[in-house]
């Protein structure tokens, strides 16, 4: 439904520092030690949203506890989609719409998205829009996918393929990806794919942001209905979101870590 270490283009860790001649001094200039974390410049981070009651969330925590510079674009209501040259990273965060819907301004968002040169982590529509970008599709689900799943992790193609947690991870989406043959599959459930790489990208079909106040966000915004309409009773999955958070944290922390380990292979 509605629905980021250090960053990898470091200086040479020798500049401006006063290394010791002897490798046993431990002694090494203070100021030294100061220049090198001045040296090493913070990621910037891109979010876009879909809808106004969409936040970054635990991701958006998650890259700042790194010492990320995270800004948002609501997008289509804040203007056009913004250049990207001086990002690091996308996030793409989740909509109430379909990838496959004839609409411009999602057309635009894959032309957009096919045109960047920088990682992306896509999660829910976003994860769907990687797909379609780059030679896959999306598809109805067999079901609506709501509340908190267990995902079987699939064995990794690549040795770099980022390790995804079983969760369980908090699940809202009527449609799944079909992935192009440049995909790997990192993780799956009965309902379709829930996770993979493409390139330096990730996508997630499950949503790695979301804390309790962003789900009452979401019910506040008409989410309730369809929750219910699910068979799930929005309380239920409030006081279960309450008590996953702190692990949910961890996770999105760890999810987050590797993400940014496998954008800079």
């Amino acid at each position: 439904m509605t629905e980021l270490g250090w960053c990898g283009r470091c200086r040479p860790l020798s500049v401006g520092v006063e290394w010791p001649t002897n490798p046993t001094d431990s002694t090494i200039n203070p100021q030294g030690a100061l220049e090198i974390l001045s040296t090493v410049p913070a990621m910037h981070v891109l979010v876009l949203r879909h809808h106004e009651e969409d936040s970054p969330g635990l991701v958006g925590d998650a890259f700042e506890s790194r010492g990320a510079t995270v800004e948002t674009h609501l997008y289509p209501n804040e203007g056009p989609l913004p250049k990207l040259d001086s990002y690091d990273h996308l996030v793409i965060l989740g909509s109430n719409a379909s990838v496959y819907e004839a609409k411009d301004w999602i057309a635009a968002e894959l032309a957009w998205l096919q045109r960047a040169t920088l990682p992306v982590l896509g999660i829910c529509f976003g994860a769907q829009l990687l797909s379609a970008a780059f030679g896959g599709n999306v598809e109805r689900a067999p079901v609506y996918e709501i509340g908190w799943v267990r995902i079987e992790p699939a064995p990794r193609i690549a040795p770099h393929d980022p390790e995804i947690d079983p969760g369980p991870w908090f699940q809202f989406h009527g449609d799944r990806c079909v992935l192009p043959s440049s995909a790997h599959l990192l993780a799956s459930n009965d309902v379709g794919v829930q996770a993979f790489t493409i390139g330096r990208h990730l996508g997630v079909q499950f949503h790695p942001e979301l804390d309790t106040v962003q789900l009452e966000r979401w019910f506040e915004s008409g989410s309730r209905e369809a929750a219910i309409h699910a068979g799930k009773d929005p309380e239920t999955l409030l006081e279960e979101t309450a008590r996953q958070e702190p692990a949910a944290r961890k996770r999105a922390q760890q999810l987050t870590d590797a993400y940014v380990a496998h954008s800079s292979l």
